[in-house]
């Protein structure tokens, strides 16, 4: 009707449908938790403030060891001949110093800014004849949206001569390609999935894991060099004593200890991602599957994997973020879930019994535990076998001891009701029967 209103929401219907009408871009309806700038042209993660926190811990002792150097260079007394040599110098080390500290940042806002390799989402499972068409021994199954269409959880896949296993996903309702994992960070199912950085705040895949492989390197070689002349200023300081010079030199002290604490870390990091590279892993393969220890189906050998790394194309993205779309109905996913007692509830039906518990606590009525996590499944089923079969069926609710109790009970008044009827027959048989004369 026209003119109607939502009772939910007290919104008029009309203005509902022409807002869904209304094309949108992709990003504006982007169904994962990513965080878009600029139009849609800039991604991030949920977590991107933590992007300014790693910036302020790379260009705050960029520039301290910046000032430093130019601190050292006004106090220097030799004559002016050494005191420009020596400034030259001093200021070729302090332009090396600024340039690693704008490239690493590079480097970060490049890897926490750009898609990482996100697969498109699918508006529903896949087609009857695609899902019949899969050879595994999986015994989990799928329930989408058809409940008629059963989906494998699983389903093989040839690699390179191997045989790799991929995962159906429930949330973008595809199954996986090789080497593709969900991120329940970004809600996001990313190509070459290497794990989500937190100081980066970003999923690492298969767009940006170069570069952010040349920012954790560029981090370390920046440590690497601050430290050393942090120790040098400290060397030629005023005096012979070294603990003297380091007590007249605060900002010094502090940059030293500063990147020897930190170079742990991202010289760890790059280490550990150099032996990634060289065997052509991620790190979610290297913890989940353990690659060290068997027989990587992915790896081609140093030089190619290095190449592969380094040297390949990066493929474009898979989705055109700015495109304009139509925004769809919202849909529900009737998905199989597991509760606590092995059963199997419907989400659709979970919602309803959610929804329910929150009116009745809204209402001044609170709803008992246990009511909340009653199984009614197969409740359905006793009935319609009773009647189709004419048995007794059990209550769910009763226990196994119960239900016996109830099945004796039950029996013996059988029993007594067949023997009190073939009283009555025999009796009624030895009777006479009499009339009455008038």
């Amino acid at each position: 009707m026209i003119g109607s209103t939502d009772p939910n929401l007290g919104i008029p219907c009309s203005s509902k449908a022409a807002d869904r009408s209304k094309p949108k871009r992709l990003y504006q309806v982007w169904k994962g938790a990513n965080r878009f700038f600029c139009g849609g042209r800039l991604i991030f993660g949920p977590d991107v403030a933590s992007l300014f926190l790693s910036t302020l811990l790379i260009a705050g002792p960029g520039i301290g060891f910046c000032l430093k150097i130019h601190y050292k260079i006004k106090e220097d007394d030799d004559d002016y001949g050494r005191r420009f040599a020596h400034h030259v110098v001093w200021y070729s080390i302090m332009a090396v110093g600024a340039f690693l500290t704008i490239l690493d940042l590079m480097f970060l806002f490049v890897t926490s800014s750009r898609d990482p390799g996100i697969v498109p989402r699918n508006s529903k499972p896949p087609e009857l004849d695609e899902a019949f068409d899969v050879t595994t021994p999986s015994m989990e199954w799928v329930n989408g949206r058809t409940p008629h269409l059963k989906l494998p959880r699983t389903k093989d896949v040839l690699v390179n001569g191997h045989m790799v296993k991929v995962k159906y996903c429930d949330t973008c309702l595809l199954y996986r390609p090789p080497r593709v994992s969900h991120c329940s960070i970004c809600n996001n199912c990313v190509q070459r999935f290497d794990h989500h950085c937190p100081w980066v705040g970003q999923c690492i895949g298969i767009r940006n894991y170069r570069f952010f492989f040349m920012f954790i390197s560029t981090s370390t070689i920046l440590c690497l060099y601050v430290f050393t002349f942090s120790w040098i200023i400290i060397i030629q300081g005023k005096g012979d004593d070294i603990l003297k010079a380091m007590g007249n030199d605060f900002l010094s002290d502090f940059l030293i200890v500063y990147c020897f604490v930190v170079i742990w870390f991202v010289g760890g990091l790059t280490v550990f991602h150099s032996y990634l590279i060289c065997t052509n892993q991620t790190t979610y393969e290297n913890f989940r599957y353990r690659y060290d220890k068997k027989e990587n189906p992915y790896s081609k050998g140093i030089i190619k994997n290095l190449k592969e790394t380094f040297l390949s194309k990066i493929p474009p993205s898979m989705n055109d973020f700015r495109s304009l779309v139509q925004e769809s109905e919202p849909m529900v996913v009737e998905s199989m879930t597991s509760n606590p007692e092995g059963g199997i509830m419907n989400l659709k039906e979970k919602i309803d019994i959610e929804m329910g518990a929150k009116l009745a606590e809204e209402n001044g009525f609170r709803l008992p535990e246990i009511l909340r996590n009653l199984d009614y499944d197969g409740v359905d089923d006793n009935l319609k076998s009773r009647d189709e079969e004419g048995r007794i069926s059990f209550d769910p609710y009763f226990s196994a001891e119960q239900d016996e109790a109830i099945l004796h009970v039950q029996s013996s008044v059988v029993e007594d009701d067949t023997k009190t009827d073939k009283k009555v027959d025999e009796g009624s048989i030895s009777i006479p029967s009499t009339t009455t004369q008038l």
